[in-house]
């Protein structure tokens, strides 16, 4: 038997107020109650779903989302076929409100169509949402998209980005690991994901233990919280995060924002050339990378390049959108030659 994840830490956030910046650059996930307990949006959840519905539709100005659908068999886990060459979804361009309309007519089947709206831009689709239902990060820019739905189950995944998720309306669990435990939840392909960000294959509903015996040791470094509506999750970069929206209406709205400057890219492209270039070396090259690696990078702290005239540091000088542009440039020029 599975051991039960912990619970993730608490603090209730219903007084309104600027979040600081010891939670917003915080390393650990905290559930903020209450945090969106004002929002219009969520007093018309409380109410009833078609109040919420008809809240969204009033700042809906006709253009087509992406919404995903899925046959009643798949019972809302959005994931690839059986021999992972697609996905056991359709993606479609559809109206909102036809969305939500869809929503309204399954909301009491027993056994409904999965539909889903992901990660779609509030700015873009629902201008003038924020004007009454947004938080304070204390000058952050961040980026704001709505998720909307009926009961799914989102697979384990990270995201780059710090992160708060606020339920808008229903219920979600959120399941969470740190990131040293990627090699206990068996991530897929890398390449083909079913929305950008590389999954878990562990079904979470019916862990399969013969196929993924390291998941056990995954779930003993869990943590777990279910959230209503008002309620938020701060959730840290690169935090693995398995999601399920339990009722046959769901709104999540998430804030991500980076701690990087701008000109930084996303490590990702960093995993990528490293596969290209690094991962089948002989084992003994392997290492040396490694060590110049850790040099260079991960225990980097000024004095590796100490030793050099300012001056002359060039891509070894600490890092600014100049620089950025001009390592931008050399890195390009190698992988064209």
């Amino acid at each position: 038997m599975l051991p039960e994840p912990a619970p993730i830490r608490e603090l209730d956030r219903s007084v309104p107020g600027v979040l600081g910046d010891a939670l917003l650059t915080s390393t650990e996930p905290v559930v903020l109650r209450g945090l969106a307990s004002s929002w219009p949006m969520v007093a018309r959840a409380h109410a009833s779903q078609q109040e919420a519905g008809a809240y969204l539709r009033r700042f809906y100005r006709g253009e087509q989302v992406l919404a995903f659908l899925g046959a009643p068999e798949m019972a809302g886990r959005y994931f690839y076929n059986e021999d992972l060459s697609g996905f056991n979804y359709a993606a479609i361009k559809a109206p909102l409100d036809k969305v939500l309309e869809e929503l309204e007519d399954h909301k009491d089947d027993v056994r409904p169509p999965s539909v889903y709206v992901g990660s779609t831009m509030i700015d873009h689709y629902l201008p003038g949402f924020r004007s009454e239902n947004d938080l304070d990060l204390g000058g952050r820019v961040p980026l704001v998209s709505i998720w909307i739905g009926n009961r799914s189950r989102i697979a384990a995944h990270y995201d780059v980005p710090d992160n708060i998720a606020v339920v808008a309306a229903g219920r979600r669990r959120f399941t969470l690991f740190p990131p040293e435990q990627v090699s206990n939840l068996y991530i897929g392909p890398l390449d083909f994901t079913p929305a950008g960000q590389a999954i878990s294959l562990v079904d979470f509903a019916k862990p399969d233990l013969e196929r993924f015996p390291r998941f056990a040791q995954a779930m003993e470094q869990a943590r777990s919280a279910e959230l209503g509506p008002g309620d938020a999750l701060f959730i840290p970069s690169m935090w693995w995060h398995h999601i399920e929206a339990l009722e046959p209406f769901n709104a999540l709205v998430n804030y991500w924002w980076r701690q990087s400057a701008p000109h930084m890219d996303s490590p990702v492209s960093s995993l990528m050339l490293a596969l290209l270039t690094m991962r089948d070396l002989p084992p003994a090259q392997r290492r040396a990378w490694q060590e110049l690696f850790r040099h260079y990078v991960f225990e980097s702290d000024g004095s590796e390049a100490a030793h050099i005239p300012p001056r002359a540091r060039r891509m070894l000088a600490p890092l600014d959108a100049d620089g950025a542009r001009a390592l931008r440039i050399q890195l390009l020029n190698r992988l064209n030659r």
